[in-house]
């Protein structure tokens, strides 16, 4: 029993000492949508992840921070983790931000998150700008229910996928390159059909935001005269729920 009960504190005292992997979102677009506490993370952490590190340098630039900065992306993160992850334990707190937006959506951070959280670190994700939210609640669809899919696949089980979000009745979030968007409502249109409604959603919170909502023909037929461009959110309505034929147990009576 006491063996049992100085081990337990021997494990509580080296998980005192253990960093922090903060996750932190950072603007898709107005630089103003960077919140207090994300700022003061930032300027606190031993060490800032960046996606891209000449992007997020620019934003650090912004607000005064000039903390260490780090590469980790797609490419390297099975390589990186394993380092960052003996720093945390070691008792450093580490920030990951990602390009915009909140780290693991559709970006870097979903790998590194399992292995700190398999290492037993304590890992915080600040709320924050996320691209998908906003397009979602001014697309005028419902809310309360979604799908979201990110990127779809651009060649091999593209089409497999979209037949099995045919008969989807939640409303669907797909992010989309402007260069593959026409082609994309046109293939959600022979999918789900030409009347299902749609908002595309662009440059969100940057100068230029727009939404374009309608039937899929018709948001498609807008693209095809109007050159898309910057980054895209396609908010899509679920399959309308068949009412069943069959008279309910009062109708019986």
């Amino acid at each position: 029993m006491v063996v049992f009960f100085a081990l337990n504190n021997i494990l509580t005292t080296f998980a005192t000492f253990m960093g922090i992997l903060y996750i932190v979102p950072t603007p898709v677009g107005n630089m103003e949508d960077m919140t207090f506490r994300a700022i003061r993370i930032l300027k606190e952490s031993d060490l800032v992840l960046a996606e891209d590190t000449r992007t997020s340098s620019i934003l650090l630039k912004h607000y005064g921070i000039s903390n260490q900065l780090m590469s980790h992306h797609k490419f390297n993160e099975h390589g990186t983790s394993a380092a960052i992850v003996a720093r945390l334990t070691a008792g450093e707190c580490i920030a990951l931000i990602s390009d915009a937006g909140t780290p693991g959506i559709s970006d870097p951070g979903f790998y590194l998150v399992r292995e700190a959280v398999k290492a037993g670190i304590e890992v915080q994700c600040l709320p924050g700008a996320t691209a998908f939210v906003p397009a979602l609640v001014s697309s005028g669809l419902p809310c309360d229910r979604f799908a979201f899919e990110g990127f779809l696949p651009q060649k091999k089980g593209r089409q497999t996928k979209l037949l099995s979000l045919q008969q989807e009745e939640r409303t669907m979030i797909f992010y989309e390159s402007p260069y593959r968007l026409l082609k994309t409502l046109q293939q959600f249109a022979e999918v789900f059909g030409g009347e299902r409604r749609v908002s595309v959603c662009r440059e969100i919170s940057k100068i230029h935001e727009e939404s374009v909502r309608g039937s899929l023909d018709e948001v498609a037929a807008h693209f095809a005269e109007h050159e898309p461009r910057g980054e895209i959110v396609v908010v899509v309505a679920g399959c309308e729920q068949k009412k069943s034929n069959k008279p309910n147990k009062n109708q019986q009576q």
